[in-house]
């Protein structure tokens, strides 16, 4: 993956051999995440230096102290300006694995632009919105968040997909916005979403979990007493990258949807009863779909499927046609390397709206629905750089949905309050822990306003952010 530092660059990725081409950015650092046992090589083709500053990384064993060595060598150019090479290495000492960043960086002159932006310090001054951080330690690279009630008493608990571990961790609310010390329990290979329903029809919130790695999800049925059974898994597509539970089908029973990144489909995997799933059928999609999200958004009483595409850089729109099938997708365009999808009636009309996070370009676009499942074209506006994941919730109590996003480069959330008719203010943001990778907004404390969790996936932790 690749997050340009307030900039635009795109990425090609050729699966026959396993490599990457950048061939557009003007930005002045790039982010690269790779196994650490690959190799990684760059051609440097432009008249400005180029360095590797910083080296973390996957690393896949049960215990082993590793130290990780990547050398970056220029090949000669006839540019005026010159050309460094640096070496950088980490030592990691871990019983699970470790997530790796590079970042290199580009010698350029830049001038400075202004944004719309306000970043709000964490102080404890008079009370102005989401102020109250607090941190709770997580398995390793928590990708993914979810926020609901597990052990029925009536306050949402805090649910963690582990990328680098295997692991889902749950943090039961304590009360007042608080939350107990983790339980883990072992998932498939490198989960990187997570969601929670019960699919079992007994009162119980379940978890179910994309496991990237071995191309499954998993299904832990809860076992009560706040605790979960081991996993069930159920084959999808290659590198389940999301996942969505909800009944799509209309018999009643919560369905599984999955965006398979690796192949370019979405897999329904039909609810077979007592929490048990059907095989999957799947449908294709735009290139490299990596989120998804199931709303009606036609208004027909039967729930759609939409999905970004990082590869194309649009949306796609896959109208239920009944009886858990689908019609073939329509896309719509949007900004650089959609990473996350919310939809929600952001113009008061009674039509849901699309609402994308864009990586690249570090936008979030707004595609207003025009009737009968079509959208008009997206308006964007300016957020933090490279957000990950976006979602829409009334945080103001305006009844007016807000937009409230992880920029998962510069470690902080967004906050987009609605103007009306489907606008937007610019954003207010908040520093949260490192590079974070997915938000849920949600009351946590009972106060009937609207908190903000997020996991940050760098520094094996979540943030709750209460409103106040």
């Amino acid at each position: 993956m690749i997050e340009a530092n307030n900039a635009i660059s795109a990425l090609n990725y050729f699966s026959t051999n396993q490599t990457c081409q950048l061939y557009r950015s003007n930005s002045s650092t790039i982010y690269v995440e790779f196994y650490s046992n690959s190799t990684f090589v760059y051609l440097n083709q432009s008249s400005m230096s180029i360095s590797i500053l910083n080296i973390q990384g996957y690393q896949s064993s049960t215990s082993l102290t590793t130290s990780t060595t990547i050398s970056s060598t220029s090949p000669s150019t006839t540019s005026s300006s010159s050309s460094t090479s640096t070496s950088s290495s980490s030592s990691t000492s871990t019983s699970t694995s470790t997530k790796t960043t590079t970042t290199t960086t580009t010698t350029t002159t830049t001038t400075s632009s202004t944004t719309a932006s306000i970043t709000t310090p964490m102080t404890t001054s008079a009370c102005n919105s989401f102020l109250n951080q607090s941190t709770y330690s997580t398995g390793v690279n928590p990708f993914s968040v979810a926020v609901v009630d597990v052990n029925s008493d009536n306050q949402p608990d805090v649910i963690v997909a582990n990328g680098a571990d295997s692991t889902v961790s749950v943090l039961l609310n304590a009360g007042s916005g608080t939350f107990n010390v983790q339980t883990t329990y072992p998932v498939g290979s490198y989960p990187v979403s997570v969601t929670v329903v019960d699919v079992n029809s007994d009162n119980k919130s379940d978890i179910i979990v994309a496991n990237a790695d071995d191309n499954t999800v998993g299904v832990l049925l809860n076992a009560g007493s706040s605790t979960f059974n081991a996993q069930t898994t159920y084959p999808v597509g290659n590198i389940p990258q999301a996942v969505a539970v909800v009944d799509v089908n209309n018999d009643n029973k919560p369905d599984i949807i999955v965006a398979n990144t690796g192949d370019s489909t979405v897999s329904v995997l039909l609810n077979a009863g007592s929490g048990t799933f059907n095989a999957q059928t799947t449908y294709a999609v735009g290139g490299g779909p990596q989120a998804v999200a199931v709303v009606d958004v036609n208004n027909d009483n039967k729930l759609d499927i939409i999905v970004a595409n990082t590869g194309n850089n649009t949306v796609s729109v896959l109208l239920n046609a009944g009886s858990g099938t689908f019609n073939v997708q329509i896309t719509y365009p949007v900004g650089s390397y959609p990473l996350s999808v919310a939809i929600a009636d952001v113009n008061s009309d009674n039509k849901p709206d699309i609402v994308v996070a864009n990586g690249a370009d570090s936008t979030v676009s707004v595609l207003l629905n025009a009737g009968s499942g079509t959208f008009n074209a997206q308006t964007n506006y300016s957020v933090g750089s490279s957000p990950y994941s976006v979602a829409v919730v009334d945080v103001n109590s305006d009844n007016k949905p807000d937009i409230v996003v992880a920029n998962v480069a510069d470690s902080t959330v967004g906050v987009l309050l609605n103007a009306g008719s489907g606008t937007f203010n610019a954003q207010t943001t908040y520093s949260v822990g490192t590079n974070p990778s997915s938000v849920a907004v949600v009351d946590v404390n009972s106060d009937n306003k609207t908190d903000i969790i997020v996991s940050n996936s760098n520094s094996n932790t979540v943030s709750v952010l209460l409103h106040c």
